[in-house]
């Protein structure tokens, strides 16, 4: 089965899950008042939408090169991880701002065993979830299915801490709800913000790393008829990169000479590097007793 496959039936299931956890917290959370529940809905109810734009993206993202598009599709993934970024950003601020209210007018809630048992399913949904995904995640590097994955751990911990605060409200301590509420709403806040940077860097071409240039450069080095090079660039793809540059050779030696240089230097610098996608190196001549002088 293709990574693309894999990510559409992580975001389906996805789907699935998530809008089975938006009815029933959305009921038992309105029926007993909890803004801690209430606040858990609305987060299911911005997952919905992130697994279905992960699906959206995805297939987007699957389609082969085309005329239009030379380096592929790949960049959807990060144009629909950044709208997901939006979406949570959102919906954290309606939950802080609600969570806030509940702490000055001092709104209590029904404690129901029921918030007890929609927590204990919420977390184990999204505990399956995420061992699910986190592995499609590792072995892909798909941001669409690694925002996902962030999200569902982060679920099942605010669902965590929420029914700790379902549990010590039997005893009265009431205003932890409010306080829940605040913790998602900045939870979610934090994580948006990670996921758009890391879309923003890709889609607005941000260079490889200085290590990973480095280490490319160290590379060439070693080959002896390479007297100078420039002009490194470098094109993120998806979650890996197009680096190029220009290599310099005696101007005496044969075409032939100086391009199987460079094919073998492209072939070395891509296998040694999983974040390199594709290297492409331009060969120009050099006059060697000139630049010795």
């Amino acid at each position: 089965m293709t990574k693309h496959k894999k990510v559409k039936i992580a975001s389906i299931l996805g789907i699935l899950g998530n809008m089975f956890l938006l009815i029933i917290k959305g009921i038992i959370g309105f029926v007993t008042n909890s803004q801690a529940m209430i606040a858990d809905a609305f987060n299911s109810a911005g997952d919905i939408f992130t697994s279905l734009m992960t699906f959206v993206g995805n297939k987007i993202a699957s389609k082969p090169r085309d005329e239009d598009h030379n380096l592929g599709h790949g960049k959807a993934e990060y144009i629909y991880s950044m709208m997901i970024s939006i979406v949570m950003f959102l919906t954290s601020l309606i939950i802080l701002k609600d969570s806030i209210n509940v702490l000055i007018h001092k709104s209590t809630y029904n404690f129901s065993i029921w918030l007890i048992i929609i927590c204990l399913t919420t977390i184990i949904v999204k505990i399956s979830l995420f061992i699910y995904t986190n592995k499609l995640a590792k072995k892909y590097h798909n941001i669409l299915i690694k925002a996902n994955s962030k999200d569902h751990l982060i679920d099942a911990f605010i669902t965590t801490l929420n029914l700790i605060s379902c549990l010590l409200a039997k005893y009265n301590f009431y205003y932890l709800d409010g306080i829940v509420g605040i913790s998602i709403s900045l939870w979610i806040i934090y994580s948006s913000a990670s996921i758009f940077k890391e879309s923003y860097d890709v889609l607005m071409d941000k260079c490889i790393s200085e290590n990973t240039k480095q280490k490319v450069l160290d590379i060439i080095k070693k080959h002896p008829d390479v007297k100078k090079v420039n002009h490194f660039n470098s094109t993120p793809i998806g979650y890996k990169y197009q680096i190029s540059f220009t290599i310099f050779v005696d101007g005496s030696m044969s075409t032939y000479d100086s391009h199987e240089i460079a094919d073998k230097l492209e072939k070395e610098i891509t296998n040694t590097f999983d974040d390199i996608y594709l290297t492409v190196i331009h060969v120009n001549p050099i006059d060697i007793i000139k630049e010795e002088k």
